[in-house]
Parts: structure tokens; C-alpha cells; sequence
């Protein structure tokens, strides 16, 4: 043996005798089985004490790759080289389990998985069914682009001019006034929440919101360490705001058109004093506009529009109405918080699809985007009105619901607790899937969420009849 530790390195004899233990057992050289030396004579070889030796030995014996036998002879273990590959190979749960991201709740990771398998019907989906995309004028559209190498590049990170100036045309039936200076193209509505927790909040910051909310089935404040507070309906008072709010930093969330779950509609008046609340309290709001297009009736103009100090940041998105595919939303705000968002954002996309915006200038500037819409939302109302038939046919001694007032949700409540995580793995077996209404308030065994706007009649029809027989 002429191999000796190194006593001018900086690790210690007994780490290298360890490491050089290792080696041997990797390369073979030490097949599992193998009688080690007498301690005395591998010590005397090696030109350290016995002592140093029964360290390592000691260490190895500790992580399985040695083992005694009677006689106080040492073997390397017959599993040796099964523990050592795992040794190898790093811990990847350990690193999940310390990421900033926390994993979701077991119920939307199933929702996740199981929306990807056309045989499921889809019975609280918040998105369009298909059928309900224009492809073909998509298609058609896509011919008339000015296309160019620029284009089909890096778009800048606050979005294309020219989109951001549709925008500023596009929102003026909501009341807003603004610039394309104030305005950042992001890739969805989710996405801009996530510029907004990483650019705008620090740890440990407030984010109120209705008590049944959006925010609680996905996570982009939770994970960077903000915490969510939901305010039920008497709780929008500047008492009970400074109560839990307490000293530190804090923003408020709101769906004030179409709520998502719960598909409420704000009037012009709870706009209005929701406003002034924050105003006073000297509290941001972030208003979730995705959804104001979808309305049956006129919907109220925006918060937003009563904005005059830049106390509201707007989201706006095509996601719900012209393709959630093609990722385009948009945020308006003052233009600290919109350089802000911008210089995040282009640190982790550089900038939203150039194509993409492309193609939503176009919808929104030929008027190809309001047509679309307005016959989006008499197929929608279509839809909703063959949901209520199917509630009051198996529902109506069971549970209550407001008549939907647009967008794609039913807010169903049942008079017993029966919405169970048990209740969703039954229906799941059968192919069907839920979206129950803890996901969106803890501990709530009352209510589902309902969507109309994805099932075709058919799978409405069956998915109701199931849901009712579960039930």
C-alpha cells in the first residue's frame, strides 16, 4: 500500500483516510464483503495513530459502508455501493422543502394535473371552453402582421408602444386616462400579482381581500412571505383595518367586477366608498379588472378611474376573453411602480411575447377584440342560463346561488357542510372535477365554485347529474 494522507493539507488525517476508505469501495477495489487489514498494521501503513484510524473507521461504520462482525474484524457492508450512489445523488427533496416557492395544496395540484385529460369533465374551470376561442379569426389575423426580424425577437420589457398606446385607447370605456409612460405589458394577470409581491412588498406585509378569494388557490404573495387577510363583508371599515394592519405594510386586493369565486359586482357607490376608505387609510389597492368584459349588463366604470394620486394599480388581461394562451395582460400605474414592475419583469422574461402583443394590437385596433366580446357574452349568458336550469333541477331544496351577472362562476352554497376533500376524490374517480370551496377559504365545507363557461351542454348535463348523485 503506498497510499498516505497528505498532513500538509487542510483536511484533517481522519477525513482523508475516510475519503480514501470511499474511493477504494468505489472503484472495487474493495467489493462489498472485503475483511479490512487489523487496525494495528493498516494504521502502521497508513503512518498514523491507531486512534486517527478508528476514527474514520468509526464514521463509515456510522454511514453504513462498514460493519463489525464477532472478533472485532471490520467488513465493508454488503450494501456499500447502493448507499453510496445515494449518497451521490443530492437530496432534492430537502432543497423543494427549503425554496422560497411552497408547494400548492394537494387538491389544486390535482385540479392541475387532472384538467390536462380531455375525458374529465370540467365542472369550476376558470377558462373558456375551446370552442369558445375565435382560432380561425386568430389564424386569418396572423396573415395581415407586419412581421419582421424585430418582431420575432426580445420585446421590451415594459411592452411594445404601440400596445401600450391600444391600451390606453382600449381603457377609456372604463374610465381610465392614462399613458403608455404608466402602462407595463406582462405575461397574464397572475403574473403581474407576482411583479407586484417581488417589486412593490416586503415580508411579512398585509394583503387584504374578500374572505373568499382567488388569492388563496394560488401563491404569489404566500411565497414571498406575505400573509393574506380576508375581510367578510362587515369588516371594510378603517377600524378594523387598522386593527389588523397594526403597523405594518399593507395592500388591499379586490374583484370588484365579477368576483372571482363568488361573482359579485361591485356598484358604482361600493367602488366609490371602497375608494375612499383607502384613500383615508392611506392604503394601495390592487384592482383585478379581468373580468369587467364579460358582464351581462353595463358594468360600473373602474376604481381605477377614480384614481387622481396613483394610489390604485390596475390589471387588465385578454386571458379571460381572447386566448390564455397567448399570455397578455397589462398593468397601469404610476410610473415609479411601472419601472418598477418593468425592471423586475425583464429580469426574469425580457419582456412579454412580441407576436403575441402583435397580434392583441391588431384585435384591439381593428375592432376585431369588441366584436368577439360581445358575441363571447351572449354565448356566455347562454351557458349560464342552461346552469341554472340543471341547479334548480337537482339543487333547489339543497343549496342557494345568486344569478351569475357575467364572467364564467356560479357560487354555489349548500345548507349542510358536504363540500369534503372526500366529496372531490369520489367525483375525481368518476372523471369529474370540482373546484371546492376551501380552496379559496379555509375550512369551507359550503360552497362550490361552478363554471359554466368551459363543459360543452353535454358535459354540463352529465357533470350535474353526477355531482347530484354524489352529493
Amino acid at each position: 500500500m503506498s497510499w498516505q494522507p497528505d498532513r500538509l493539507l487542510h483536511l484533517s488525517l481522519a477525513a482523508q483516510i475516510k475519503d480514501w476508505m470511499i474511493r477504494q469501495i468505489q472503484s472495487g477495489e474493495w467489493p462489498a464483503g472485503t475483511k479490512l487489514p487489523p487496525q494495528r498494521k493498516l494504521a502502521l501503513s497508513l503512518g498514523v495513530n491507531r486512534s486517527t484510524l478508528q476514527e474514520a473507521v468509526d464514521e463509515l461504520k456510522a454511514d453504513g459502508l462498514l460493519s463489525s462482525r464477532t472478533g472485532s474484524a471490520t467488513f465493508v457492508a454488503n450494501d456499500s455501493w447502493h448507499l453510496l450512489v445515494k449518497q451521490r445523488l443530492p437530496n432534492w427533496q430537502q432543497y423543494i422543502e427549503a425554496s422560497i416557492h411552497k408547494s400548492n395544496d394537494q387538491t389544486i395540484q390535482l385540479i392541475n394535473e387532472f384538467e390536462q385529460d380531455a375525458s374529465v369533465i370540467r365542472l369550476g374551470t376558470g377558462e373558456l371552453s375551446p370552442s369558445l376561442l375565435p382560432v380561425n379569426e386568430i389564424q386569418a389575423s396572423l396573415g395581415s402582421l407586419p412581421l419582421d426580424g424585430k418582431t420575432l425577437g426580445y420585446s421590451s420589457p415594459q411592452g411594445s408602444e404601440t400596445l401600450r398606446q391600444a391600451i390606453c385607447d382600449y381603457v377609456k370605456k372604463r374610465g381610465i386616462t392614462t399613458t403608455p409612460e404608466n402602462i407595463c405589458v406582462v405575461s397574464g394577470g397572475l403574473q403581474a400579482l407576482q411583479l407586484i409581491a417581488l417589486g412593490l412588498l416586503q415580508p411579512g406585509s398585509l394583503v387584504l381581500q374578500h374572505e373568499y378569494s382567488y388569492l388563496n388557490s394560488v401563491r404569489p404573495f404566500q411565497s414571498f412571505g406575505m400573509n393574506l387577510h380576508g375581510l367578510s363583508a362587515d369588516q371594510y371599515t378603517a377600524e378594523h383595518i387598522r386593527k389588523v394592519r397594526g403597523r405594518r405594510q399593507a395592500i388591499l386586493y379586490t374583484i370588484p367586477t365579477l368576483h372571482n369565486p363568488t361573482g359579485e359586482c361591485m356598484t358604482w357607490e361600493d367602488k366609490n366608498a371602497l375608494y375612499q376608505l383607502c384613500a383615508a387609510e392611506r392604503l394601495p389597492v390592487i384592482e383585478d379588472d379581468v373580468y369587467f368584459e364579460l358582464s351581462f349588463e353595463p358594468a360600473a366604470p373602474a376604481m381605477k378611474s377614480l384614481d387622481r394620486s396613483g394610489q390604485v394599480i390596475y390589471i387588465g388581461s385578454v386571458s379571460k376573453t381572447l386566448s390564455p394562451g397567448l399570455r397578455i395582460g397589462w398593468v397601469i400605474a404610476s410610473a415609479p411602480v411601472i419601472q418598477r414592475i418593468s425592471d423586475i419583469k425583464m429580469q426574469m422574461d425580457y419582456g412579454s411575447s412580441a407576436l403575441s402583443q402583435l397580434v392583441v394590437e391588431h384585435w384591439l385596433r381593428t375592432g376585431l377584440y369588441e366584436n368577439h366580446v360581445r358575441r363571447l357574452r351572449a354565448e356566455l349568458q347562454s351557458r349560464a342560463e342552461l346552469m341554472e336550469i340543471l341547479l334548480k333541477q337537482y339543487f333547489e331544496s339543497k343549496a342557494s346561488w345568486e344569478s351569475p351577472q357575467g364572467g364564467f362562476y356560479i357560487w354555489l352554497r349548500f345548507h349542510e357542510p358536504v363540500i369534503t376533500k372526500e366529496l372531490f376524490m369520489r367525483l375525481l374517480k368518476k372523471k369529474v372535477l370540482i373546484h371546492p370551496g376551501y380552496i379559496y377559504g379555509a375550512q369551507d365545507a359550503h360552497h362550490l365554485r361552478l363554471s359554466f363557461a368551459y363543459g360543452s351542454e353535454k358535459e354540463l348535463r352529465k357533470g350535474m347529474e353526477m355531482l347530484y348523485r354524489e352529493i
